[in-house]
């Protein structure tokens, strides 16, 4: 089926979902997420696959086993892209897209440290979040309240060390092309905007060396 449109229903249904987030409402509005949530994102996301690979289709379902928030159902639907490292979703709240770094092993963070310090490889992961801004995306992630330990507090790229995590977003919201094809071109425009930040921590960060040992 081809990609047309996030339907407001399927923000509807969030917001509804958020009103009322138990087992009964989800049964007798399953078809509507059948088909006004899960149908059009998987249509979105194989036509993204050609130039972002595959999406993985994240469940519905929360794990509350550990948790004290007993909700069993996520209020948003989303897809991560791991071979280029994108993601969007929608909720009640419209359509959010991001991508990068969302998590990084200790070593990942080495690297990262090391290249943020470098001067060449510092000065072009700058250059690399100015294209991103002016993509109109917001640069983030998890970050230190103070630079790290062997890092000059004064530190000209003091900002970027402090990260843990490194990731770009941007949130759409509603817009009236949500319900249209564009939502597709919007997206993917989003997306290309990220190439520069992505690629500067595929060529300076990369993969986890410890997980890849562990999962030996």
């Amino acid at each position: 089926m081809p990609f047309t449109g996030i339907p407001i229903a399927a923000l509807d249904f969030y917001e509804d979902l958020d009103a009322d987030n138990s087992k009964s409402y989800w049964t007798a509005h399953k078809q509507v997420y059948d088909e006004q949530v899960k149908a059009p994102i998987e249509a979105l996301a194989a036509e993204l696959a050609e130039e972002f690979g595959a999406g993985k289709f994240f469940r519905p379902y929360r794990d509350v086993r550990f948790s004290k928030d007993k909700k069993p159902y996520k209020t948003h639907q989303g897809v991560y892209f791991a071979e280029s490292r994108r993601y969007f979703h929608i909720s009640a709240a419209g359509l959010f897209v991001g991508g990068g770094y969302y998590e990084m092993a200790s070593d990942q963070v080495s690297r990262y440290r090391r290249a943020v310090d470098g001067g060449l490889t510092g000065k072009a992961l700058e250059v690399a979040v100015v294209a991103a801004e002016s993509g109109k995306l917001e640069v983030g992630g998890d970050e230190l309240t103070r630079v790290p330990v062997g890092f000059a507090k004064e530190h000209p790229r003091a900002d970027l060390l402090r990260r843990k995590t490194f990731t770009a977003h941007r949130e759409f919201g509603s817009p009236h092309w949500l319900a249209t094809k564009r939502a597709k071109s919007e997206l993917v425009t989003a997306w290309r905007a990220m190439q520069p930040l992505i690629d500067w921590l595929d060529n300076n960060v990369g993969n986890s060396i410890d997980s890849a040992r562990r999962g030996r």
